[in-house]
């Protein structure tokens, strides 16, 4: 079975092309990735990798940052397809396991002195068929996943949620994670868009509907300013 995958990869790129190409991304994020890598390898006692860290981890960004199919990293760093299945899917894990929570990055904004978070939403599109529906997010018009962003005042995201379907409204979203319980908890205020209408009030959101009295008016522009 070995054998016969080892022939069709080399078949499949006896007809691919290849290229030079480059990421928009600091060395940083590279060695973080890397020395992220090395330790599992060596905490775990892993056996012989085709990969090095260095080399994974760049096959990781590549996947991560262009979208490339796991054929085609495969591809492009001569592995199998599962190998590169899994190398991302390792990494990607291990990274997430260092991310701080919503509490500690609220934390960090108090001890800058920030009166409030931002808190906003963002689909991550995936390719589905038409038929997969809880993926279709009728807002975006495609196909994705829903994330939860909370970010500074500037607009630096602080905080990302784990991902729910992409029919999934914000509100619910921010309701399955609790955003804005814990924000109030931290004693801040959140700063959401109309998509948020409806979470208690710790997360203030635009006034809809027209005809409004000239007090929701004015507390929309000072929102939007």
């Amino acid at each position: 079975m070995d054998g016969f995958s080892t022939k069709k990869n080399q078949h499949q790129r006896l007809h691919m092309l290849f290229y030079r190409a480059a990421l928009p991304l600091s060395r940083r994020t590279l060695n973080l990735a890397a020395r992220t890598i090395g330790a599992h390898r060596r905490n775990t006692g892993s056996r012989w990798q085709r990969l090095d860290p260095a080399q994974q981890a760049l096959l990781v960004l590549v996947h991560l940052y262009k979208g490339e199919t796991f054929a085609q990293v495969a591809a492009g760093f001569e592995v199998g397809t599962t190998t590169a299945w899994r190398y991302v899917r390792e990494t990607t894990g291990l990274l997430a396991k260092q991310a701080p929570t919503l509490e500690q990055r609220l934390r960090r904004a108090r001890r800058k002195g920030w009166g409030y978070v931002i808190v906003d939403g963002t689909l991550i599109a995936c390719d589905r068929v038409a038929a997969d529906r809880p993926f279709y997010s009728g807002k975006h018009k495609q196909h994705g996943m829903n994330v939860q962003v909370v970010a500074a005042p500037d607009g630096e995201p602080l905080w990302t949620s784990w991902s729910l379907l992409g029919s999934v409204h914000d509100t619910r979203a921010a309701r399955v994670w609790r955003i804005a319980e814990r924000i109030a908890s931290s004693g801040l205020l959140g700063l959401g868009d109309k998509g948020y209408v409806g979470l208690p009030e710790a997360v203030f959101c635009p006034f809809k509907g027209r005809g409004k009295p000239q007090r929701k008016k004015d507390a929309n522009f000072r929102e939007a300013g």
